[in-house]
């Protein structure tokens, strides 16, 4: 007989709870700052609360105050110092404290800042361990002291200190579990501010990031390659552009908004995408009576666009990609009680008119730049052409021995598809992963969410594209087939999955084929990886089970404690291949908590050295770093049953 949830069915007033102060964010933290994290990525929370902070001293610097700013950082803690106005002393606590509370609801106060929804310094509060902030004005300190977002000390005292706020946090590390802030990590976000802000110096652990040329120095310094032509260096009001081409594949452009980077891009990205391809493409249909398609136009390019607009709005409170359409949108409140909306250009005309007029005009001046950009588009739709020919054959081959249908089992929804806002969220949830045969193959299809998550079958090892033509790599089929099913065989905005997971067992073959994929996507789409799509699947290694309980481990580390844990009557299965997984155990290592390695690749990384080492002929230097790295015999040898 069936028992009743008395919890469930026993709804009453005493059910009913107000989540006071900034609780709500502790108890969600990903509605405020996305991911937790360890730190060991750069898209971890702890970043996240220390640009919030940074963030209000760069709006203070953009509205015209303080030119330095100092950030102390250690493995657990964070300082930032700067120079501005400082909070109003009356409001500092509330500032930091209550929600939808701040100074940038009035444009006037901040017309052009990045945070704008009152909720930045209170996220920063509410998940830290310990949260300390002392304005300065004119003589006068007011401080607050914070526990987990819970107020234990407050007031006023002179002071000699200049005018500005100091903000020190100690992220909570029940949330953060076993935190460690990478310094890597903020020098370069510390640079990206720096470029973005001329004229501003940081001071970061004792080293000073200071631009003269902004987007200029940026891509300058970041670049890993020789560039066919200098920069081109484009200024407007509220907007700054920066490109060049190279010799690599794919497009590499960095984007910002208020000095925030969007690296996920957005509506200024594609607007600047869009009007780079239809200037060039309408300078060389009258200069050089050529018709250039923008797919032809874009391959190879390196740029960066930074853009300055009011009320921005972002998608996520992470703020990595642009949603805004205008340049501004601002609510006025008439007389009579109506509210009607000051709109300025979109940020597409903006961005497009812009582009036009200048880009238009610099070639127009700098001549030379001329010959050297057609050869480099003429090359890239000579090629362009040639794979797709060879592309066709092979798709076309594969369908008549009834391989194209086979290789993929496909979602239901997908990345690019144009969604009802109730199912908008559900393209951030598609994936596809990538296996090698058909026992892994139907392991995982067996255990998948039909609706958004995809599965493409390797037979055998791919070939290793860092040895090979382009046009050799285009008649083999298994990577044909597999960029088909991505869908960026012509353009990267076509893609039709979120997540690609490359999911291979955990030996010699592969790892091996886990490398020919990433060879293959580094070299011929690498924006894939710099804009976070490639990840890399993690299954477990070990069974290890007693009569009550089993667990799943994914390392030596977390196998030996769960022995120690489930003490007697002890049995352990080591899981050589992930066919040997059954579909009903793979369900929880592919839903919630599955676990991923995301496939990073930073703009200043070389593509070419790092695909030299891995996959090219120096056998010496790569076998002595596999030597240094190796682990011992004892770690990873096999436990019998």
């Amino acid at each position: 007989m069936a028992t009743e949830n008395t919890n469930t069915v026993n709804y009453t007033d005493d059910n009913i709870r107000t989540l006071e102060g900034v609780e709500h964010i502790r108890r969600r933290p990903g509605m405020y700052i996305g991911r937790l994290g360890n730190g060991d990525d750069l898209g971890d929370g702890i970043y996240v609360l220390l640009k919030e902070v940074v963030d209000n001293s760069i709006d203070e610097f953009s509205a015209g105050f303080g030119k330095q700013i100092q950030i102390t950082v250690t493995e657990k803690d964070a300082t930032v110092r700067d120079f501005g106005r400082g909070i109003p002393l009356n409001s500092v606590v509330k500032a930091v404290s209550v929600l939808n509370t701040g100074g940038k609801y009035d444009t006037k106060g901040y017309k052009k800042s990045v945070g704008l929804n009152g909720v930045g310094l209170k996220a920063v509060n509410a998940l830290s361990e310990y949260f300390y902030v002392e304005a300065y004005r004119d003589g006068m300190c007011s401080f607050g002291e914070f526990k987990e977002g819970k107020l234990i000390n407050s007031g006023m005292k002179e002071t000699k200190e200049k005018n500005g706020t100091m903000v020190k946090f100690v992220p909570d590390e029940h949330l953060f579990v076993g935190y460690t802030f990478r310094m890597e990590f903020i020098e370069s976000m510390m640079k990206n501010y720096s470029y973005l802000k001329k004229g501003l110096t940081l001071n970061f652990n004792g080293t000073t990031y200071k631009s003269e040329n902004g987007l200029l120095d940026l891509i300058k310094d970041n670049m890993s390659e020789t560039p066919l032509y200098e920069p081109i260096h484009l200024i407007g009001e509220d907007v700054e552009i920066v490109l060049t081409h190279g010799s690599n594949y794919g497009e590499n452009i960095a984007s910002f908004v208020n000095g925030q980077n969007t690296r996920d891009g957005g509506t200024h990205l594609a607007a600047m995408r869009e009007a780079v391809a239809k200037t060039l493409k309408d300078f060389y249909k009258t200069f050089a009576k050529k018709d250039f398609d923008p797919v032809d136009i874009r391959q190879g390019i390196i740029g960066a666009i930074s853009i300055q607009i009011q009320e921005p709005n972002f998608e996520g409170q992470t703020k990595t990609k642009l949603g805004s359409t205008y340049m501004w949108d601002t609510a006025i409140e008439g007389e009579d009680g109506h509210t009607t909306y000051d709109q300025g250009p979109t940020i597409r005309s903006f961005v497009n008119e812009f582009v036009k007029t200048n880009l238009d005009n610099y070639l127009h001046i700098h001549k030379e730049i001329i010959p050297v950009l057609q050869q480099k588009i003429t090359e890239s739709e000579q090629e362009r052409k040639e794979i797709s020919t060879i592309q066709k054959k092979t798709k076309e081959r594969s369908k008549r021995t009834n391989v194209y249908n086979k290789k993929l089992r496909d979602c239901k929804i997908h990345y690019n598809d144009k969604l009802p806002a109730a199912k908008k969220e559900l393209a951030e949830f598609t994936s596809i992963f990538i296996t090698e045969g058909d026992s892994a193959s139907g392991t995982i299809t067996k255990a998948r969410k039909a609706e958004t998550q995809a599965v493409f079958s390797l037979r055998g090892k791919p070939i290793n594209c860092y040895k090979e033509s382009r046009k050799k790599v285009a008649e083999n089929e298994e990577l044909n087939l597999l960029v088909n099913a991505l869908g960026v065989e012509d353009d990267m905005d076509n893609l039709r999955y979120n997540k690609i997971i490359v999911a291979t067992d955990a030996d010699d073959d592969g790892m091996h084929i886990r490398m020919l994929v990433l060879t293959f996507f580094m070299k011929y789409y690498p924006d894939l990886i710099r804009r976070g799509h490639v990840h890399i699947l993690q299954t477990p290694l070990f069974r290890v089970k007693n009569k009550k309980e089993i667990r799943y481990c994914f390392n030596i580390d977390e196998k030996e404690k769960a022995v120690k844990e489930l003490k007697t009557g002890v049995e352990i299965t080591r899981f050589k291949g992930l066919g040997e997984i059954s579909s009903s155990e793979f369900v929880d290592f592919i839903g919630e908590n599955m676990r991923l390695d995301r496939v990073k690749l930073s703009d200043e990384e070389s593509i070419a050295e790092i695909m030299e080492f891995y996959m090219g002929d120096n056998t010496i230097d790569r076998q002595n770093f596999i030597r240094c790295n190796l682990r011992s015999e004892t770690e990873l040898e096999d436990v019998n049953i």
